[in-house]
């Protein structure tokens, strides 16, 4: 009979208590919600790697492709070298062109190496003056007392001493002590180098 206040003291204590239990384990179930959807967030932003297995297909050879680059720049040099030796060539006055014509015909019937070799020179000519083409200068100087033409024959050799290609320059009518300084163009590559010589020169 004693004992009616006490309970009646608890009862509330031990539904105040059900209530905080009751709010901290809905608080907890919402954080785990939420920690779920952030992972569930997470793994769909990552990126998958491709699956190579199933790709198709030879990539293309590293030498080949070179080998098809070399080969097109040596065939573009050598056409762009032609054209740049016709575009410098169209600079040299018709009568030049003459008188370099009128070389190669005087040194076809010429035996030996002719008969002027010693007045005749070479220089070379910078690149750069000619549009990157090889050119030298051929230095004719008349050491005779008397009016004289020169023709003379300019061979350009590889580095094993083969002539791949050869050219005629003149110079007509030149008094005694006279100079001419006419050009010899080279219409090959820079690439392989080419030295040029003196194979004919002919005072007539």
């Amino acid at each position: 009979m004693g004992t009616g206040p006490l309970r009646t003291t608890r009862q509330p204590l031990a539904r105040a208590l059900a209530g905080v239990l009751v709010a901290a384990l809905s608080a907890v179930a919402l954080v785990s919600c939420g920690s779920d959807d952030d992972n569930g967030s997470a793994a769909s932003a990552t990126p998958t790697a491709p699956d190579t297995s199933r790709f198709s297909g030879t990539p293309p050879s590293a030498v080949a492709s070179l080998a098809e680059s070399v080969k097109a720049s040596v065939s573009a040099a050598a056409s762009s070298a032609s054209a740049r030796a016709s575009e410098f060539e169209a600079s040299v006055s018709a009568e030049v062109e003459r008188a370099n014509a009128a070389a190669k015909e005087q040194l076809e019937d010429v035996e030996g190496r002719g008969n002027a070799t010693a007045d005749v020179s070479l220089t070379g000519k910078p690149r750069a003056e000619t549009s990157g083409l090889l050119a030298v200068v051929v230095n004719i100087t008349n050491r005779t007392d008397q009016t004289a033409s020169y023709a003379v024959q300019v061979d350009f050799s590889d580095s094993d001493g083969k002539v791949v290609e050869t050219r005629y320059v003149g110079a007509e009518d030149l008094e005694a002590g006279e100079r001419a300084h006419p050009l010899a163009i080279s219409r090959k590559p820079a690439e392989p180098r080419l030295t040029a010589k003196i194979a004919k020169a002919q005072r007539y």
